[in-house]
């Protein structure tokens, strides 16, 4: 079975994504939308992609695509996920999933009893060296696990206007930033307590940078950090009762771990697959063509947690949010 493939919102991380379509077996791209009818097209022409429409709404009608991958700006993906369930097609939705818990509830809620598929597009979780680390863990390499520790940051452009940090486009660090080692930390310790959050705004009611400290039970711990402010490695670390492992920078696209117990250190390398995007286009297909609801891998609930936690950071820090229309 060929699972068919349209994209909505044909953006730069929309263009690295598709990039590793040729990488997917029994995949194939066959539509994009945008609401410029010259942006479609010129994305259609670089990935060979036979149709190009110049609203979403036309790629929902089209009776010839299974799956969307929704790449809008974060505000956007609310609307756009509810139409696509509704029109009978499964969605894989950039991170973050949407700006608000209650979105991210609404699309989880109609997903579940449509039946059909839906998953945040965590790629992190799909990397070949974290899976092999997720494997370490559930053997015991580390014993149990106590703490999480991380960093992520980009020194991004100031002008106010810019992507990064605009209200109006779901801008500020917790939603480009913070949502990977939030989701990290929550696949190796679960749903966590408490959320302790520091951090500094802009005039417009934007995070520049926040530090967190996310309590679970037990005792267990997260501290992370990220910024707009500063560049950084982007490396995290799992901290065990047996021992612990470095996650190499970049984080949330590894393709290398150390594993540290004693005396003893052991590199494991695993390097991801074209771009890395393929590994989470593979999951979706997989899914997709076995008439799965979910990813045992990236599941909704854990994509609800993670959504939560940024809601207290966001409160927190008084983040100022523009959620977008429930429809379009």
């Amino acid at each position: 079975m060929t699972v068919r493939w349209g994209v909505v919102g044909p953006g730069r991380i929309a263009s690295k994504v598709v990039g590793d379509a040729p990488l997917v077996p029994n995949a194939e791209f066959v539509a994009v939308a945008s609401r410029s009818a010259e942006r479609a097209r010129a994305f259609a022409a670089v990935h060979d992609i036979p149709r190009a429409y110049d609203s979403y709404q036309a790629i929902l009608d089209d009776d010839g695509v299974d799956v969307l991958y929704i790449a809008t700006t974060h505000p956007q993906h609310r609307a756009i996920a509810l139409a696509a369930l509704r029109a009978g097609k499964a969605i894989l939705v950039e991170k973050a999933f949407t700006v608000t818990p209650e979105a991210t509830r609404e699309i989880v809620e109609l997903a579940t009893a449509t039946g059909t598929f839906a998953m945040e597009a965590m790629w992190t979780r799909f990397q070949p060296v974290v899976v092999r680390l997720r494997e370490l863990v559930a053997d015991g390499a580390l014993g149990e696990i106590r703490s999480v520790q991380g960093e992520l940051c980009v020194q991004a452009n100031p002008d106010p206007s810019d992507r990064f940090l605009n209200p109006a486009i779901g801008g500020g660090a917790v939603f480009d930033l913070s949502v990977y080692p939030i989701s990290f930390a929550q696949m190796l310790l679960g749903d966590p307590e408490t959320v302790h959050t520091q951090g500094t705004l802009t005039d417009t009611g934007v995070d520049l940078e926040e530090s967190m400290l996310l309590g679970f039970p037990g005792g267990r711990s997260a501290a992370l950090f990220c910024s707009l402010r500063c560049a950084s490695p982007g490396q995290l670390r799992v901290f065990g009762t047996e021992g612990w492992i470095d996650v190499l920078p970049r984080f949330h696209h590894p393709d290398t771990i150390v594993l540290h117990r004693g005396d003893s250190a052991e590199t494991v390398h695993a390097p991801r697959t074209g771009g890395g995007y393929a590994h989470e286009l593979i999951e979706v297909t997989e899914c997709v063509a076995a008439g799965k609801a979910q990813s045992d891998v990236m599941p909704l609930a854990d994509t609800v947690v993670v959504q939560d936690v940024m809601a207290e950071v966001v409160r927190q820090l008084g983040v100022r949010i523009e959620e977008g229309p429930a429809q379009l």
